[in-house]
């Protein structure tokens, strides 16, 4: 007897709320298509006939058994074509000392491979009208001593900024026992000032520096810390379940990485850092990804091909990179567009081929070269890629997040605040 207007009570209240959201969101001046937090439907598969997907799968199955499954690998494997995936499997630990299984919810350090996920956080807040590809660093950091640098050279490596992990390694200047956070490496910069490596715009230097500051601008443009923005405005989105930011507190639940041998792989105080890197996530999530960014609302489809153009040009070469991405520009006319990785023991692959619509994404946390060779030599099952001598040098050098000689390990401790001392071991690598 009292349903009816109970019932009625909640439509009113629920249409005044709708109201108020509506008016709230035009009070902001929001645009619902420019809102990169609404709900996402990812685009559906495309057609692949069940012939087509049991050839590729056979074929695949032999390729990676031989390539990577028989040399030590330990992680996650997934094809896809057009959304479909065509092979997936997943081998050994998520930690080699506890025996416990690596699945498909295993999320693992994407080290440089973090880096097109700030590149297109920054192509959002463009897309927004919040930021310009040729606004100076200078607007967002005045009392850095580094004139004449924009967004666009820091999204291409143009800057001319050495690299932090490189200058920040000096133990006279930097106590290795203390972990290193962005406001860290910034006031580092601003005191010690280390000197550019080449005038801003000159050529491409790949450097990390580059990507711990788009991440601090981004944090200053959008008032949210780094790991809130993207997971508001990109993971959670995009429905990507298991993948987030790491930062120091998860350092005690975090998947951990092993060297060549089995021995683990003892964390750093370069951990603290984010943007250049300290994304986890899975093959699942980084499938979501790719398929994401053909849908053409995730990024408008002008700006984003953008990002895929090669940015530098003083060295004619097949290899070059975008805003956020690098890039293999065949004499063929095949491009592939793509990031891998490594830091510690993670060597994480991720290539798109945008002709076939393929996704390549290898991740795996016992540090093992062949997941690189593995993925160039992928390209050739789907098209003429030119991969049969090798895979390119360029990889393995560049997309390293730390320095050859590393810097002293730390203990891990979820509780320890950045610029904290952390005790540190006495075997070094």
């Amino acid at each position: 007897m009292h349903k009816r207007p109970l019932l009625k009570k909640t439509f009113i209240i629920i249409g005044i709320a709708s109201l108020f959201y509506s008016c709230k969101n035009a009070s902001s001046g929001q645009k619902p298509g420019n809102e990169s937090s609404l709900a996402y439907a990812a685009p559906a598969p495309g057609a692949i006939s069940q012939a087509e997907k049991e050839r590729y799968a056979a074929l695949l199955s032999r390729f990676f058994d031989s390539a990577l499954l028989r040399r030590g690998f330990n992680g996650g494997i997934l094809i896809a074509k057009e959304g479909n995936i065509l092979y997936e499997q997943y081998t050994g630990y998520r930690d080699l000392r506890a025996k416990d299984s690596l699945t498909d919810t295993t999320a693992m350090h994407l080290a440089s491979t973090s880096k097109p996920f700030t590149g297109m956080a920054i192509l959002q807040l463009v897309q927004q009208g919040r930021l310009g590809l040729d606004d100076s660093l200078s607007k967002f950091f005045p009392e850095l001593p580094y004139p004449g640098i924009t967004i666009r050279m820091l999204l291409s490596h143009r800057s001319g900024l050495p690299n932090y992990v490189y200058f920040m390694a000096d133990k006279t200047k930097w106590d290795p026992q203390q972990y290193i956070t962005n406001e860290d490496m910034l006031q580092f910069m601003i005191r010690e000032k280390p000197a550019r490596s080449f005038a801003a715009g000159a050529r491409f230097s790949y450097s990390n520096t580059n990507y711990v500051l788009l991440a601090m601008i981004i944090e200053k443009i959008s008032g949210q810390s780094y790991p809130q923005y993207m997971q508001e405005h990109i993971f959670g989105p995009l429905q990507m379940e298991h993948t987030y930011v790491f930062t120091l507190k998860d350092t005690l639940t975090a998947t951990p990485s092993f060297e060549p041998n089995g021995a683990y792989w003892k964390n750093d105080q370069m951990e603290g850092t984010y943007g250049d890197k300290n994304i986890y996530s899975t093959p699942r999530d980084m499938l979501k990804w790719d398929q994401a960014l053909y849908s053409g609302r995730f990024i408008r489809p002008s700006l984003l091909d953008s990002a895929f153009m090669p940015q530098s040009h003083e060295h004619p070469s097949v290899h070059n990179y975008g805003l956020g991405w690098r890039l293999l520009m065949l004499p063929n006319g095949k491009r592939v567009v793509y990031h891998f990785g490594r830091w510690h023991g993670f060597t994480p692959a991720f290539a798109r081929l945008t002709d076939e619509k393929v996704a390549i994404i290898i991740l795996g946390n016992r540090f093992n070269r062949n997941i690189y060779n593995a993925a160039h030599k992928a390209y050739d099952l789907f098209g003429d890629y030119l991969q049969r001598k090798g895979g390119n040098s360029d990889d393995d050098n560049e997309t390293q997040a730390e320095p050859a000689k590393k810097a002293r390990p730390v203990k891990s401790s979820p509780a320890r605040k950045p610029g904290k001392t952390a005790p540190a071991k006495s075997r070094r690598r």
